[in-house]
């Protein structure tokens, strides 16, 4: 399996379509009422029936609700309407929790979100990696718990190698996201604020560019890949 590109903040149906159409293995719904991004359950399944399908009519993308410190009802009931095959918690949820989840809602892909404040943060993850199917690392910040469009320290995670997939975020751009490829070894990354006009309003030329950049590291490895051998 390739770099999975998660885009989160997806708030409308067009704009979820065409980011989909133009590459993204993974779109990201924020369910937390909170957020400048929220989107109702209702609203989500709107969004994910306008997306490109299979013959079958399953979605192409991923679809993945993230939640901060919300109960295991509200969970299942937003992934049942909203058809969602992921879960995203970003709140301080204890493993514990990430167990039952996976209990009571088999086959749907769960996901922690860490926001790394430092170095030691990320001694703490492993107590993870048995309940969750994917681990991803966020900026931290006091007062927001996603889309700060800070960024994380990647020289520091160059030898983060967790036992589960994992994804990169904070701060990612079309600009930086090389930089931070170069620099770490992550299974995936998820964008919301650097390819946005505003928070939920996507900049698709943004998107466009950062697949456009995505390419130019395919290039890259390869050609070095060449020279090696």
């Amino acid at each position: 399996m390739g770099l999975r590109v998660k885009i989160c903040g997806i708030t409308k149906p067009e704009q979820g379509r065409a980011i989909v159409q133009l590459g993204a293995s993974a779109l990201g719904f924020i369910c937390a009422q909170s957020s400048p991004r929220y989107v109702s359950p209702a609203k989500i399944a709107a969004i994910v029936a306008a997306l490109p399908a299979t013959a079958t009519g399953e979605p192409l993308s991923d679809r993945i609700g993230v939640f901060v410190n919300a109960s295991l009802e509200v969970i299942g009931h937003t992934v049942a309407i909203g058809r969602l095959n992921g879960v995203q918690l970003h709140g301080n949820e204890s493993p514990e929790f990430c167990h039952q989840l996976r209990q009571a809602l088999p086959g749907i892909e769960i996901m922690k979100a860490f926001r790394i404040q430092s170095t030691e943060a990320l001694e703490k993850i492993h107590v993870y990696s048995t309940g969750v199917d994917t681990i991803l690392l966020d900026a931290y910040d006091p007062r927001l718990s996603g889309g700060t469009g800070k960024t994380l320290d990647w020289r520091s995670l160059q030898q983060f190698q967790p036992s589960c997939p994992w994804f990169l975020a904070g701060g990612l751009t079309p600009d930086n996201v090389l930089d931070a490829l170069c620099q770490t070894t992550p299974h995936g990354i998820d964008l919301s604020s650097g390819v946005e006009h505003a928070p939920g309003d996507k900049n698709l030329s943004e998107v466009t560019r950062l697949f456009s950049q995505l390419e130019r590291l395919t290039a890259v490895c390869n050609c070095i890949s060449h020279t090696v051998t």
